[in-house]
């Protein structure tokens, strides 16, 4: 029978240890992020449905990827934008209530100084062939933005703009948002799923 001596065994042990930790660690910073939430619809368009949303990010979209973002939609406009944005690999995904849901292309992530986390996301909107065809007011309206208000146990509060227009005001460098409602729709009851 050989010996190991100790110094042997606790640095191995130590070194599987360590890759077992790091290891977890990457698994868990790279694990979905998942909530779900009571939409409400409080506008001009559907005023009092309600529906479950289930917003899933795999990962958070890239500072190169938003800088790609930017630019297109600076120097070339929104349509331009929709079309990159459709190009952009996925980030997660959104679906309402037992539907199949859709590929979201942009997820950020700020975290607040009290511990909570303030999420954004954003994808082309599904336009249906009737729509497609008929081309009416809504056809304009071709972008799903929303944002998350979490605390750190993961519940809060948040909106979602399931019609949205963008725009760039050059002037102030921002981003503008027209909804086809008069107002968002609500996000309630916010939490994240374990």
């Amino acid at each position: 029978m050989t010996h190991t001596p100790a110094s042997t065994v606790l640095r191995n042990g130590l070194i599987g240890s360590v890759l077992a930790i790091a290891v977890a660690v990457t698994a868990h910073a790279q694990s979905p992020h998942r909530f779900t939430a009571t939409a409400a619809s409080l506008g001009t368009v559907a005023t009092g449905a309600t529906a479950r949303v289930d917003i899933t990010i795999n990962r958070w979209s890239t500072d190169a990827e938003v800088e790609q973002l930017h630019t297109v939609l600076v120097e070339k406009g929104v349509d331009a934008l929709y079309t990159a944005l459709q190009k952009t690999k996925p980030v997660g995904t959104i679906r309402v209530n037992e539907s199949l849901g859709w590929d979201l292309h942009y997820a950020r992530e700020a975290k607040q100084e009290d511990g909570g986390r303030r999420i954004t996301f954003a994808t082309d909107r599904p336009i249906n062939a009737w729509e497609a065809r008929n081309q009416p007011r809504t056809i304009d309206y071709k972008f799903t933005v929303g944002e998350l208000k979490v605390d750190a146990d993961g519940k809060g509060t948040g909106s979602l703009g399931a019609a949205v227009k963008v725009g760039y005001d050059p002037d102030d460098k921002t981003l503008v948002l027209e909804t086809f409602s008069s107002e968002p729709v609500r996000l309630l009851q916010v939490r994240a799923v374990k």
